[in-house]
């Protein structure tokens, strides 16, 4: 077996790898989840509730309910993602560091 082929074994056979895999794979998959409830949720009102969504703000505008919601979901969107990548930098980075300066 390699150096390179036991380092991996190594890495791999770490509880707090498999604490760092579990951890990112739930954060992936909660923010994944909230980003398609919201789309769909869009996509199924524009389907099925185009007058709602067609409807003025205020009596004297133009900006329709429809405009801010689509701004909404593709500004949450943006946070999700800034999200993600504040736990990626801060937990999830700091394991990765401590794993990989234990087992050098």
């Amino acid at each position: 077996m390699s150096m390179d082929a036991e380092m991996y074994q190594k890495i791999h056979d770490d509880p707090r790898f498999q604490q760092l895999v579990t951890q990112r794979a739930r954060w992936v998959w909660s923010l994944s989840a909230i980003i398609l409830v919201l789309y769909f949720s869009f996509i199924l009102l524009i389907a099925f509730m185009p007058g709602w969504l067609a409807q003025p703000i205020e009596a004297d505008t133009v900006m329709t309910i429809g405009i801010p919601l689509g701004v909404v979901i593709i500004v949450s969107a943006f946070v999700l993602t800034g999200i993600y990548v504040h736990m990626a930098n801060t937990r999830f980075d700091a394991l990765t560091q401590a794993i990989l300066q234990d087992l050098s």
